[in-house]
């Protein structure tokens, strides 16, 4: 006797609920052995030159690139060297720069370069660099704060991986406390039972918790993925456990015995759930080919989430509710919705002048979202923050110094010297620190203390650290970047260059590089789901259209409002958005295709949007308010722009599927018959 998987479900309904908490609790102690990366530049690739930079750079130097300044106001030299001293004690610093690292402080300062006494210590304030040791920033920046005080200033790289250290799992508790309530509500209106959105939360909950307890194979995520998957898999797969539940709730009007409504309920929405959970697990795939990790770290995560999502509600949730089912008979209440029978004639009129308004704007906008300006790091902090405030002060003070490091071949010092002045006479450059400028060619390195040219040179290569007024991102410093690229090359072929600046400049170009791919990878592996599920050409056309040009005009609107957005969120959202809510169309289009065949093209868009509008809308507006909480509650730009980009892709893509869509059904409706394999539409005498 042939046994199904439903049979199997029911029989063994008790283990399976077992297995499954026994699971989520595993998954929650082994997530918190997983350590966070909060160091976008750890996802470059290997071979990107920055990367290649620093991995030399610790090779040859004994000193690393500083990531963080600290000024002290009011001292004078003996006072800035006892600074450097406690700084330097502290735990997690592997090393301060200051003064006496690049002259002899016992000279008098008028005596040395003017140029170079600027950079470190300039109307009795003192500017140190120091060279935080990754992972350890958040300890380090409190006991930086602890020896300077509230009336001295820190700023840097660092200070920034600090705060998203501190505020990232914070904000993630807070995103998540505002959000299960507002889910919670939403849901309701879709049920008729007071406890069910419960089981659609524990269902997806538990799936959350085994997703990244398998994160301890992997060793460490990104902090993007630890603050957006685990919101995102909540958000796109509730969809998989309202489809089960709604249709169990169905059958239980007629199949009085529990049992046997499941295993209707089961194999009525198989099929939708898998189709559903196909297209968004392979959209979410197509990230897993950036070449910027960032993106195959997030990817490879909800990709996980939907595979375990999907699992969770074809197993845990029919034996869930089977065991439970009771509580759900004994919290009944009346639909809370309202009536949506003459709703779908409204939208239906709607339709045309909205296509044509779509038809109007579309090209506009795809020209658009290609011209948004873009930001690919953390920029500076607000300035309502410490440390806003404390990067203004240094900056009132020293100017705006972003450091870049330059190493070449040893040996030639006149070389080294042209190359020096050189770069001096480009307008952004503010100061260089190098031997030649300090030292000069005259005096040989054997009569220079061994402490102060261990700085510039190593056995094989020179260090020249040039500093400039440009920001830490921007058009002008990636200019400028290339402008001292085209210098250096005039003189030397092996050059490397790095800094944070230099690391933008390389996400900047592999994020571009990983967009094209991304997007083909995405849309291809979308479009075949979408074949195989409905077996027609026509319809993944259309869907594909209706979703993508809500990416579009998503994307456009920064444009239009002459903003900028972080390219990642741009990248990603190419992707999620597309992967995310393509269900919505996926859902409209089945239950169209099945009224068709009784019914003509007008009557059935009419009659399906009476009949999803709430289901489609609950998907949509569960999605669009994770977005719009992500924006509104997190600090990091990152996050924050991905939230909003999601927020309003969620609501515009809700908007094309309930109100463009059914329009182009009715107008290509012989078309998709024509092209669609063993279809019998309504025909009309």
């Amino acid at each position: 006797m042939e046994i199904d998987l439903s049979t199997l479900i029911i029989r063994y309904r008790k283990w399976i609920v077992i297995c499954f908490f026994l699971f989520a609790l595993i998954g929650a102690l082994a997530q918190t052995t997983v350590q966070v990366n909060y160091n976008l530049v750890d996802y470059l690739p290997p071979d990107a030159p920055s990367t290649v930079a620093m991995d030399i750079s610790e090779q040859q130097f004994t000193d690393s690139v500083p990531n963080a300044t600290v000024m002290i106001r009011d001292v004078s030299i003996v006072e800035g060297l006892d600074y450097q001293s406690k700084l330097e004690a502290l735990e997690g610093v592997s090393g301060v720069t200051w003064l006496d690292d690049v002259l002899d402080v016992k000279i008098p300062l008028e005596m040395a370069e003017q140029g170079v006494v600027d950079s470190y210590y300039r109307d009795r304030n003192a500017l140190l660099f120091l060279r935080i040791e990754q992972g350890k920033e958040a300890k380090v920046l409190d006991r930086i704060y602890g020896i300077i005080g509230e009336e001295n200033a820190v700023a840097g790289e660092a200070v920034n991986t600090a705060i998203a250290q501190k505020m990232a799992f914070k904000e993630t508790m807070f995103a998540t406390a505002i959000l299960i309530p507002i889910i919670l509500i939403i849901l309701l209106l879709s049920t008729q039972s007071w406890i069910e959105p419960l089981f659609f939360l524990t269902t997806i909950g538990i799936s959350i918790l085994i997703n990244f307890g398998t994160n301890i194979f992997l060793g460490d995520i990104s902090f993007i993925t630890q603050s957006i998957a685990p919101i995102l898999q909540l958000a796109v797969s509730l969809d998989y456990a309202i489809f089960l539940l709604h249709s169990f709730s169905e059958h239980r009007k007629t199949a009085f015995n529990p049992e046997k409504a499941m295993k209707l309920a089961i194999k009525e929405s198989f099929p939708s759930i898998a189709a559903s959970a196909s297209t968004t697990f392979f959209g979410f795939f197509a990230l897993t080919f950036m070449n910027f990790g960032i993106g195959a770290d997030l990817g490879l995560n909800l990709v996980k989430g939907i595979f375990f999502s999907f699992i969770s509600v074809v197993l845990f949730l029919p034996a869930f509710t089977l065991t439970f089912y009771r509580w759900i008979d004994r919290t009944k209440h009346r639909t809370l919705v309202p009536n949506f029978k003459t709703f779908g004639t409204r939208i239906y009129k709607l339709g045309k002048p909205m296509l044509l308004l779509i038809l109007l704007v579309i090209i506009p906008a795809f020209f658009a979202q290609s011209r948004t300006t873009f930001l690919y790091g953390v920029n500076d902090q607000p300035e309502y923050t410490r440390a806003g405030r404390d990067q203004m002060e240094i900056e009132s003070v020293f100017g705006k110094q972003t450091p870049v490091v330059l190493m070449v071949p040893k040996g030639d010092i006149a070389k080294e010297e042209a190359l020096v002045s050189a770069i001096e006479e480009h307008p952004e450059v503010t100061g260089i620190d190098s031997y030649v400028k300090l030292i000069g060619s005259a005096i040989p390195l054997e009569f220079i203390d061994s402490n102060v040219t261990a700085h510039y040179y190593s056995d094989q290569l020179a260090r020249i650290i040039i500093h400039s007024e440009t920001d830490v991102e921007s058009k002008e410093t990636f200019s400028f970047l290339d402008d001292i690229k085209r210098i250096v090359h005039t003189y030397y072929d092996e050059t490397y260059l790095l800094g944070e600046s230099v690391s933008l400049y390389d996400i900047k170009h592999t994020v571009e590089r990983d967009h094209r791919i991304v997007n083909f990878l995405t849309v291809t592996a979308i479009a075949i789901v979408l074949l195989i599920t409905f077996r027609t050409v026509s319809i993944p056309v259309i869907l594909l259209f209706t979703i993508q040009s809500s990416v579009w005009l998503n994307l456009a609107v920064p444009y239009f409002m002459n903003t900028s957005i972080m390219y990642l969120g741009y990248l990603l959202i190419n992707t999620i958005q597309l992967a995310a809510t393509v269900d919505y169309g996926i859902l409209f289009s089945e239950t169209y295709r099945t009224k068709r065949r009784t019914m003509s093209a007008k009557q059935a868009v009419i009659q399906t949007t009476n009949e999803k509008f709430i289901a489609i809308f609950i998907s949509a507006s569960i999605l669009s308010t994770v977005g719009f909480v992500l924006w509104l509650t997190s600090s990091n730009p990152i996050v924050s722009s991905v939230g909003l980009l999601i927020g309003r892709g969620a609501f515009l893509a809700f908007t094309m599927v309930v109100i463009v869509l059914p329009t182009i059904f009715v107008i290509f409706d012989r078309y998709i018959e024509r092209t669609t394999r063993k279809e019998n539409f309504y025909k009309e005498s």
